[in-house]
């Protein structure tokens, strides 16, 4: 890599207001650090829109849309096509982040995966992979995506699991992505899921301003510390950091086929 390391985030939310006081210096941060692409993901209608038209306005940042479980309860008739509409713009890589949250409940199950199964197959229909958010619903996202996602590429955004749950998502031929948490000492599980899922498998991400990794946890994330979470991943796998992200950047070249 010529010394250049080249990362991506795969899933921030830049947009959020928490990122209002200073957007333009949090980019720079992240230039710095050497993060030279970033995708801006939306979880509903109007932070959707708002993913397409900041990818509009950077050069480095592209964009996700779609409707998130925790936003299904009150949608417009026309959601779907409004979702369709968008997937149209320019820079749109994929449908999400869209699946099924048991945590929070904001609407019922039925109607979350009906909305998950919908964005499912508009993604097949537009050929574009998805961007996974499963919540304390482990079961069940496995069941739809066995039944619904087979054949689509996509991501299991910041994930959570063991080595069980690890598998079964690499088994519908899916991508997992690791965020803040894989950097906490405690993280057992995540840290065994790191060390033996395939190297082109894996993807990095921030979720800011969330899930902020060691030592900046319980603080504002944002994705110039993405390289934190590449160099734990390094050294869990015992490989250089170069070899790592060169094999993350090519993961997500061809994940979101860019």
């Amino acid at each position: 890599m010529n010394n250049v390391i080249r990362l991506i985030d795969s899933h921030t939310h830049l947009g959020a207001p928490q990122f209002d006081p200073d957007r333009t210096d949090v980019l720079e941060r992240a230039r710095a650090a050497g993060v030279v692409r970033i995708v801006e993901i939306g979880y509903d209608l109007a932070t959707s829109r708002a993913a397409v038209a900041l990818a509009a306005q950077h050069e480095s940042i592209y964009a996700v849309i779609g409707v998130q479980p925790n936003h299904v309860a009150d949608l417009p008739d026309d959601w779907l096509d409004q979702v369709r509409a968008l997937a149209q713009q320019p820079k749109v890589l994929a449908i999400g982040e869209i699946g099924l949250d048991y945590y929070w409940n904001a609407a019922p199950a039925a109607v979350q995966e009906a909305c998950f199964r919908a964005q499912l197959d508009l993604a097949r229909t537009l050929r574009l992979p998805v961007v996974i958010h499963s919540r304390d619903a482990r079961d069940d996202t496995i069941r739809v995506l066995r039944d619904a996602a087979r054949g689509l590429s996509g991501i299991m955004h910041s994930f959570s699991g063991d080595w069980e749950y690890a598998r079964a998502c690499l088994d519908v031929g899916f991508h997992l992505s690791f965020s803040g948490p894989i950097t906490f000492p405690k993280a057992v599980n995540l840290h065994d899921v790191a060390r033996r899922a395939p190297l082109d498998r894996l993807l990095i991400e921030t979720d800011s301003p969330y899930l902020a990794p060691h030592p900046f946890r319980g603080k504002r994330n944002e994705p110039s510390y993405v390289r934190l979470i590449a160099e734990r991943i390094a050294a869990l796998r015992g490989i250089p950091l170069d070899d790592l992200a060169l094999a993350i950047w090519r993961n997500a070249e061809e994940v979101f086929g860019l």
